[in-house]
């Protein structure tokens, strides 16, 4: 799946956006813990890192959904230490089977919040996909 911005709408654009800061919040954390920060990781490592690096830099191609999931469920096969870091969004986000890590509980509220942005986008009425989302998982 490609995502033009022309394409998009304010909705998605949000949402999208929201996302991409996560990616990079998470790359840049696990960047500073071992083995990544180590002066000569692993070749595994070093993929997995240029990995996250590369996705982040490709997020309107056409594969990027797809090399989330695979990098997503590297974290949990091969760094389970890192899934305290990993944000669930990122699991919703790129899916697939990613979705195999979430309880039913915890999809059902992903879902919820889609079905809100897109009842927002169809009424043409302001959302904001923060706020819903910490209201929906009790932060509010």
């Amino acid at each position: 799946m490609s995502i033009s911005s022309s394409e998009q709408s304010i909705y998605d654009q949000e949402y999208y956006t929201y996302h991409l800061e996560l990616l990079t919040a998470f790359s840049e954390q696990v960047q500073q813990l071992p083995p990544f920060n180590l002066d000569n990781p692993s070749e595994d490592d070093q993929e997995f890192i240029t990995g996250l690096t590369h996705l982040q830099q490709q997020s309107h191609s056409a594969d990027f959904l797809e090399q989330g999931q695979v990098l997503m469920c590297r974290v949990v096969g091969s760094y389970p230490h890192l899934m305290p870091l990993l944000y669930r969004d990122l699991l919703w986000f790129f899916g697939g089977d990613c979705l195999h890590f979430m309880p039913d509980e915890e999809i059902a509220v992903f879902q919820r919040l889609d079905e809100q942005r897109e009842d927002a986008k169809q009424q043409q009425t302001p959302f904001n996909y923060k706020e819903a989302r910490a209201k929906s998982m009790g932060m509010h």
